[in-house]
């Protein structure tokens, strides 16, 4: 795994960040200036870099605008102080892919460097063998050179965001923000300041002003993550955004321009929820100009041989396992399999397989499924206890970091603990 390249001129700062990413499970690099940051750069290859905006020799904003000239599409997360908003703004329309203002905890630091992580990891080409998804992606490339609206529909883990990311890709905006938020999963509450922002003084505890993701997005790709799950009100208000491209901030007293694509994804059937009123009619219409279905894995079953080779490589490379393929037995299991969770479902199940494999090949008995789902084959014990050893294996090795071993086994920290409390171990409360 590459590390991370921590870059700021404060001593303590850099021992703190450095913390905080080796509790996350990378390994960090430490620089204490631009200059600095653009030797190592040179030298040896980085998954991200994390840079404070004011130093000197060379601030935040000139080293992100050397790694774009230098390195391209590397992730770069920006550190700022309070009185330099602009600055963060400015830092995102050059390419960061976030920005955190001091002072900030621990967690908020590592939600947003596991968030840059994973985003790092979705943005990958995809990989196919069905004609229906050559000709989606066909269809995809057609409308990618315009600023035209598109509606991403279809189940859950099939690759709407990866083909949402692949039309920013094709586009005129490449080279500009794309900004991603999750509309299921912020709470309403929430939802309208970190859609517009807010002002100083908007409400009790704006202590400082925040720019909105249609600010952050400017001049790039805006991706509404499951759109079906905002509530009417905030229907509403983005509808009069995409019409006057314009927005709000909270406690604003004018109207701000913004120059985005939006891109909305869905696994729900938003013209019927429109018709039986659970969802704006006009607001669909106007986000449905140009709308695209991804078919389930099931739909697709050349996929599946070509996927499970492709995510093999993966984990096996990262693991460092060497595995050369699957047993006839192994693939036959994979493609009668009705993959309810699509992609991720069979990308969760393989990182698994790699992890329980300890020969060459993955063979049946590698498999290994959810909690509360019986095994796949051979139900009577060898499953239950390689699931014990890998358990407490990939803790051991993680340094009992649970978020860290539940990333790695695909599967929830809260299975992770159940787990636990069911062989009766007990790893540091990470």
């Amino acid at each position: 795994m590459k590390p991370i390249l921590v870059v700021d001129d404060d001593p303590q700062m850099r021992a703190a960040l450095k913390e905080a990413i080796q509790r996350l499970g990378y390994n960090a690099v430490l620089a204490e200036n631009g200059q600095d940051a653009l030797l190592k750069l040179n030298s040896s290859p980085f998954a991200m870099v994390v840079t404070d905006m004011k130093m000197p020799r060379m601030d935040g904003l000139s080293l992100l605008k050397e790694v774009r000239r230098k390195v391209g599409s590397l992730p770069v997360l920006v550190i700022t102080g309070f009185g330099t908003v602009e600055n963060a703004v400015e830092a995102m329309k050059e390419g960061a892919s976030e920005y955190l203002m001091k002072p900030f905890s621990f967690d908020t630091l590592t939600m947003t460097i596991d968030s840059i992580m994973e985003r790092l990891a979705k943005d990958r080409e995809i990989v196919t063998a069905s004609p229906k998804m050559k000709r989606l992606m066909q269809l995809a490339g057609d409308v990618a050179p315009g600023d035209t609206t598109v509606l991403i529909c279809g189940e859950s883990g099939t690759g709407k965001e990866l083909l949402a990311r692949y039309i920013h890709r094709s586009s005129h905006r490449r080279e500009k923000p794309f900004v991603a938020v999750n509309c299921a999963a912020i709470p309403d509450t929430l939802m309208e300041s970190e859609l517009f922002g807010f002002e100083k003084g908007a409400f009790t505890g704006a202590t400082e002003k925040k720019i909105g993701k249609f600010e952050l997005a400017s001049g790039g790709t805006l991706l509404l993550d499951e759109i079906g799950e905002m509530s009417a009100g905030l229907q509403a208000k983005l509808l009069r955004v995409l019409q006057e491209k314009e927005v709000d901030r909270v406690g604003g007293k004018r109207p701000i321009p913004v120059d985005i694509r939006v891109i909305a994804t869905t696994n729900r059937e938003l013209y019927k929820e429109s018709l039986e009123g659970r969802f704006r009619e006009d607001l669909y219409y106007r986000l449905s100009v140009f709308p695209l279905h991804v078919p389930p894995l099931r739909e697709r079953p050349e996929d599946i041989h070509l996927l499970s080779e492709h995510f093999l490589k993966k984990f096996s490379d990262i693991l460092g396992k060497g595995l050369k393929g699957f047993t006839g037995e192994a693939m036959d299991f994979l493609e009668r399999r009705q993959w309810r969770g699509n992609i991720r479902e069979l990308e969760n199940t393989i990182q698994r397989a790699v992890l329980l494999s300890r020969g060459d090949v993955i063979c049946v008995d590698d498999f290994m499924l959810d909690e509360g789902s019986s095994p796949a084959i051979n139900p009577q014990g060898r499953i239950r206890e390689m699931e014990k050893d890998l358990i407490l294996k990939t803790l051991k090795d993680v340094n009992g970091n649970k978020n860290m071993a539940a990333k790695m086994l695909g599967v929830s920290v809260r299975t992770i603990r159940n787990k636990l409390n069911e062989y009766g171990k007990i790893f540091p409360a990470q």
